[in-house]
């Protein structure tokens, strides 16, 4: 069984900061669970565009408000708590924040904590032995 405490994540590798979000790997690939599951908060006022190309992911806001661009069709959709978007055709989007966005988000294959978005957006595939 594992039992983790968000506080106890604060300042450790798997409390990543980027310009745009901060993210809390609540599991990674190492876990061994088949998938990442991942505390993030996105900061009002941002805009980030992000494309999976290796990786599927699903996101649940827990607390504020943004709105998700698919980059392909420009659909706009509005996320708010209570609202899930999935990710499953590795689509390119912008997600553009309106207050501090906190979301629950799940990744497979999952994740190893090392992954940067690279120049578009994308995070390289990556195993643990």
């Amino acid at each position: 069984m594992i039992v983790r405490n968000l506080t106890d994540l604060e300042n450790t590798e798997r409390d990543v900061r980027a310009e745009t979000w901060r993210s809390r790997r609540l599991l990674l690939a190492d876990d061994k669970m088949g998938f990442s599951l991942h505390d993030t908060v996105l900061y009002a006022g941002t805009e980030t565009t992000m494309e999976y190309q290796n990786h599927f992911e699903a996101v649940y806001c827990i607390e504020g408000k943004a709105t998700i661009e698919n980059h392909a069709t420009g659909e706009v959709h509005e996320i708010t708590p209570g609202v899930m978007y999935a990710l499953d055709q590795h689509d390119r989007h912008i997600v553009r924040v309106i207050e501090d966005f906190r979301v629950v988000c799940a990744f497979n294959p999952p994740c190893t904590g090392a992954e940067t978005h690279d120049e578009n957006g994308v995070y390289p595939l990556l195993t643990v032995d």
